[in-house]
């Protein structure tokens, strides 16, 4: 996920990157930016205090370091972070319990025309606080886009699985490979989408129905 990263940043992860590449030769590096989290130090009106926040909440909140007012739009421009994942960020920093950031009009969500600002009167009575990720609600396409990844993913481990079984038994019932299958799987799977990767392995010449009985499958080495 892209993020337009201030200067102050930018100028170490040129010195760490300088640093890897002259030590690992050949390599390429890259950043994972929604997995960063940094400390920052901010002085409020009634004292300092150190904000344990994600990258993105870091590059949010250095904006105010020269600016009092921003708007949504202001901040998506300077930051680039994708719409959903800035209304995440804002959220955590303006309308959860630590609230570093007041929104203007308030409310729980951020609407395109929403305003913030350096909230200057915050306090708490630790000098170190974790500013916590809002996690946003899944739609039912997200859902159904995260099931259908999943089990892409998983995929592979059940055709390995058949493989496996079969190069040890060389031949097998349907229901004694089924029964197997559910015995190695370590995560729930339907009986029809074992069947559909035994079909797609007998497609790929792995395994062959008997010429028989069609309930019987033979491995091919």
């Amino acid at each position: 996920m892209d993020v337009r990263l201030p200067h102050e940043l930018n100028v170490y992860q040129d010195i760490f990157k300088e640093f890897y590449l002259s030590k690992y030769s050949g390599r390429r590096l890259m950043w994972q930016n929604s997995l960063g989290h940094c400390v920052l130090k901010a002085d409020f009106s009634k004292g300092k205090k150190e904000l344990a926040v994600s990258l993105f909440q870091t590059v949010v909140l250095m904006l105010f370091n020269d600016a009092q007012k921003l708007s949504f739009q202001d901040i998506k421009d300077s930051t680039g972070i994708e719409d959903k994942e800035l209304r995440r960020t804002l959220q955590s920093l303006a309308c959860g319990k630590v609230r570093v950031l007041q929104k203007l009009p308030k409310g729980r969500d951020v609407e395109d025309d929403d305003s913030f600002i350096f909230n200057e009167g915050f306090t708490a009575p630790l000098y170190r606080i974790k500013v916590n990720a809002i996690q946003m609600k899944e739609t039912v396409e997200e859902n159904t886009s995260t099931t259908e990844r999943v089990f892409q993913d998983r995929q592979y481990q059940v055709d390995a699985a058949i493989v496996r079984i079969m190069k040890t038994r060389k031949v097998l019932s349907h229901t004694l490979l089924i029964t197997e299958l559910f015995e190695q799987l370590k995560f729930p799977i339907k009986p029809a989408d074992l069947k559909k990767r035994i079909e797609s392995l007998i497609d790929r010449e792995y395994l062959e129905r008997d010429k028989n009985n069609p309930q019987i499958y033979n491995y091919l080495a």
